[in-house]
């Protein structure tokens, strides 16, 4: 019994043990390139973000699991899904006309943008003109109210209660436009942004400082 001991811990002590999770050596470069990486990526979705008003998207998070029925859908559930898509798909195209000032008091003012400047909501503050010319509508809110939709589409295609209620059973070649469409879309999108940037600040979107 003793030599079976004594052979057992002879083995062990013979034997060098590895952890299991070995950190492996990353160099600096390797380390700032991932660094790089992950900034650029968490940019790019703040952009994204920037695109939607933030009460459509959170009004689409919350429906969407009980319109489509948890994904499970008839004709009524699919009729009362495609009508919530086409009424956040019409927020963010109107909501991208808005923008917001601060009248002599601080309060904040909502407006829609039109040709000859900005027309307040609440007919409270009454602009001048020289001052209401800044607001007008101009060719990037156009493409902007195009991109919030393409952006919402994106987003509508992410959800998984969405995909299963209008694609139940999708094959080969569906499920791959349907998991590449929407990266292809934010990644367009965000590219646009980038390059054509917003000044707007319209309803449900950050307020300006100023």
């Amino acid at each position: 019994m003793e030599i079976k001991v004594q052979a057992a811990e002879s083995h062990e002590h013979g034997e060098q043990r590895v952890p299991l999770l070995q950190e492996l050596p990353v160099s600096e470069n390797e380390k700032s390139f991932i660094q790089k990486a992950i900034s650029q990526t968490f940019q790019s979705t703040a952009h994204l973000a920037n695109l939607l008003p933030t009460g459509t998207v959170l009004a689409f998070q919350l429906l969407s699991p009980i319109f489509t029925n948890q994904g499970k859908c008839d004709s009524v559930c699919r009729s009362m899904t495609a009508g919530l898509i086409a009424l956040c798909g019409l927020s963010c195209f109107l909501v991208s006309f808005t923008d917001s000032f601060r009248d002599k008091n601080g309060h904040v003012c909502y407006g829609f943008a039109t040709f000859s400047g900005l027309w307040v909501i609440d007919g409270s503050v009454k602009l001048p003109p020289e001052f209401a010319a800044k607001y007008k509508l101009r060719f990037i809110d156009f493409m902007h109210a195009i991109m919030s939709i393409l952006v919402f589409a994106a987003v509508a295609l992410f959800d998984q209660n969405v995909v299963d209620c209008f694609y139940p059973t999708p094959s080969t070649k569906a499920q791959e436009i349907l998991t590449a469409m929407p990266v292809g879309i934010g990644v367009f999108c965000s590219m646009l942004f980038v390059v054509f940037p917003t000044t707007r600040h319209g309803i449900g979107f950050p307020l300006s400082p100023n």
